[in-house]
């Protein structure tokens, strides 16, 4: 191990592995506690970019957002606030003995606290010639977890001929979760014939009921997705000569578009081919613990915390985000994560604080798409909830409410969003509600008029913004800098817009 001097400092030095959103939340904090005048912070970021949010990359593929507008802090915040922030620094060991750790070039930092948000890690599906006997991917395989992989399936899209005509015009996305549908609707508005392949029967299997998935699936056929459940891809190979196959139900037909002599051929489990252009994974994601693993700490799906999220074996050592397991659980969403980055600054602060769980709130981020989940539908459902539902094929709606002693301990919405704010501040508060409410909740179709929220109502389950807090802003920038709304799923987006136009002579498409 390279040496390094011992310091001793009355200043605290905390250093936090990752600087993804997570990492930024909880540097945001300790800002806003004025930490940094008795701590010495130092985030380390193994991508060479400035932190940014990951939830809206799909933003970037479908063209509506520039690369740099997803910057969640610029370098100059860093330095402006005296916080070592060292890109492109990927670090090789936790050396628990000697409280520091080591980056890959040998450089050895010091730690008082130190704190893993090192994210989830991609896993690759059991395809057979999806990686190249050197390891690298197919070149038409595509991973999108950073902003690097992006930008990469960004140009493949542009990518074009002699002649000006795209190389790519076809693409697979393996996987039907949240991101995966983001992904397929981002591809579909620049002008890819888009299929998704989910091996779960339904898409959001792990979000959302069978009748929900297929209403979903639905909308999304009527926005020229073709999407393919109950099976898996199993084998990738140069497409042959000849006609390509397809699926549709379940029967194969011939392949409209012009043959790209680069296609390649992806079997499913059920005999049928897809030939595509491109294939985007977008399946599978584990907990990023190898650090923490090598340092010796007690991992099980993620690091272990405890409710001052510090891990069981280390209370020098916490973790936030995905890669924290509390309670037993993971999670691979903002709100909660965003939650503990707010436990633990008033941890580090010496506030007293505890983490006691989370109530999660998903968002579906994409073109006219419109999915919310709240909780665990399917597992409270299990553990005795009852259910309250609508469904309305036609309108492409599908509505749950999942109820426990009057209040709503989880819910599933497809389609019209209109009353979401209203449902998750009654989810959020645990709010015991009458016999008939959940009904009444579900049962409201899009009126002339948007719901009228009191001022402590939470419009941004992200960053736990309120309507109040929102209204008391000047403008939308106002309003991303100081409360963060809109920077984490950007749901809340038109809804910022809307509350700030309502006390200005503004429409809200006029509010920047």
């Amino acid at each position: 191990m390279t040496e390094s001097s011992r310091t001793t400092s009355a200043r605290k030095r905390v250093v936090v592995v990752g600087s993804g959103m997570a990492a930024t939340r909880l540097v945001e904090e300790l800002v806003g506690r004025g930490a940094t005048t008795d701590m010495d912070i130092t985030v380390l970021g193994d991508e060479p970019v400035a932190p940014y949010n990951r939830i809206l990359l799909s933003a970037v593929l479908e063209g509506t957002h520039r690369p740099e507008a997803l910057t969640l802090r610029s370098e100059e915040w860093y330095a402006e606030h005296d916080i070592d922030l060292r890109l492109g620094a990927r670090v090789l060991e936790i050396e628990r003995d000697l409280k520091d750790v080591m980056l890959v070039d040998g450089t050895i930092i010091e730690y008082d606290a130190l704190v893993l948000a090192t994210g989830s890690i991609p896993t690759l599906p059991p395809i057979r010639g999806l990686v190249r006997m050197d390891g690298s991917l197919h070149e038409s395989v595509h991973a999108f977890r950073s902003l690097g992989d992006c930008e990469r399936l960004v140009d493949a899209v542009d990518a074009t001929n002699g002649s000006g005509e795209k190389v790519n015009r076809r693409a697979v996305v393996v996987g039907g979760g949240l991101l995966g549908l983001q992904v397929a609707r981002a591809l579909g508005a620049r002008g890819i014939d888009t299929e998704i392949v989910e091996g779960g029967e339904h898409l959001l299997h792990q979000q959302i009921g069978t009748a929900a998935g297929k209403i979903l699936a639905r909308d999304l056929k009527k926005l020229g997705v073709a999407v393919y459940t109950g099976a898996r891809a199993v084998r990738l190979s140069d497409a042959t000569d000849g006609p390509g196959t397809g699926l549709s139900g379940s029967v194969k037909v011939p392949d409209p578009l012009p043959r790209n002599p680069g296609r390649v051929a992806l079997r499913l489990d059920n005999g049928f081919t897809l030939d595509t252009d491109l294939v985007v994974l977008t399946a599978g994601g584990r907990p990023s613990t190898a650090l923490a693993r090598g340092a010796g700490l007690e991992v099980k799906r993620g690091i272990v915390v405890d409710d001052r999220l510090a891990s069981v074996t280390d209370p020098d050592i916490h973790a936030i985000g995905d890669c924290a397991q509390h309670n037993g659980r993971t999670t691979g969403f903002v709100p909660p994560a965003w939650e503990q980055a707010g436990v633990l600054a008033a941890v580090l602060c010496e506030e007293p604080a505890k983490y006691d769980g989370h109530r999660m709130v998903a968002r579906l981020r994409a073109t006219d798409l419109d999915v919310a989940v709240l909780g665990d539908p399917e597992q409270e459902v299990l553990n005795g909830g009852e259910v309250v539902e609508m469904s309305n094929p036609v309108r492409g709606s599908h509505r749950k409410l999942v109820v426990r002693d009057g209040r709503i301990v989880a819910g599933a919405l497809v389609g019209d969003l209109n009353r979401i704010g209203l449902i998750t501040q009654h989810y959020d508060r645990q709010t015991v509600l009458g016999p008939t409410e959940p009904g009444d909740l579900l049962l409201v179709e899009r009126s002339a008029q948007p719901v009228q929220l009191p001022d402590d109502a939470e419009i941004c389950n992200c960053a736990g913004v309120t309507v109040g807090a929102i209204k008391a802003c000047s403008s939308f920038e106002d309003a991303r800098e100081k409360t963060r709304a809109t920077t984490g799923c950007g749901g809340c987006a038109s809804t910022v817009r809307q509350l700030l136009a309502s006390r200005s002579s503004l429409t809200p498409e006029g509010i920047k």
